[in-house]
């Protein structure tokens, strides 16, 4: 056989092997049981996610996200009291993935808590009271997932001292973004809208009927 024949087939079977490899590391787990507890908690807690959560239509987003994206990697800044990250601890579930989330507020940390708990996600959540303004700068990362939903000032700061640590291929959604963007008028953090939007190595879009800004990176800055 040709040598070149020979090298020829054994790239490609190398590259076969590997994306085997990826194909099978991706799969998601099945939980039924695990679904119909969080179902049955979310059920009957609904109504009760007041305290600076996010809707329901965006939860559902952030689930869909993850699960669409494979992702395992997760970090929420803002915890409030649990709503999000349940969505997002649920869908981790199914990747593999753990959460860790922040919040400094006591209150609002010792009430995610207990419902990460009695929604049977407690495996999949690292809950940390703290000062999201320094404890981001601390972690090591990388992450594949990022939701930020903290105080609105500070989010390019979040921004900037997570993307290096964000993985190529990673999703970085900001909640509370206005959708209109240049040419469409002022809107909610218009700055940091601009800011986002205009980096090369990303693609940021708005997600259909929500406050949702989700930005892909897509390459090293």
């Amino acid at each position: 056989m040709n040598p070149n024949t020979v090298i020829f087939f054994s790239l490609m079977t190398s590259v076969l092997l590997a994306y085997q490899s990826r194909t099978n590391a991706q799969t998601l787990r099945d939980t039924p049981e695990l679904d119909r507890k969080v179902e049955s908690y979310l059920a009957a807690h609904a109504g009760e996610w007041r305290d600076m959560n996010v809707p329901r239509s965006d939860a559902k987003q952030l689930y869909d996200l993850i699960i669409e994206g494979k992702y395992t990697r997760a970090l929420e800044i803002g915890t409030s009291t649990g709503y999000s990250g349940i969505h997002i601890a649920w869908a981790l579930a199914k990747t593999g993935g753990k959460l860790i989330t922040i919040d400094i507020d006591e209150g609002r940390h010792r009430t995610a808590v207990a419902h990460f708990r009695e929604a049977g996600l407690s495996d999949y959540v690292d809950a940390r009271l703290a000062d999201a303004h320094e404890l981001v700068k601390q972690l090591p990362g990388p992450f594949d997932f990022v939701f930020s939903d903290a105080d609105k000032e500070w989010y390019k700061n979040y921004f900037d001292d997570l993307e290096p640590k964000l993985s190529v291929g990673g999703c970085y959604a900001t909640h509370n973004i206005s959708g209109g963007g240049r040419g469409y008028g002022r809107g909610w953090n218009q700055a940091y809208y601009d800011y986002v939007t205009g980096l090369p190595h990303f693609v940021s879009t708005m997600q259909p009927g929500s406050s949702l800004l989700v930005s892909h990176k897509t390459g090293k800055k």
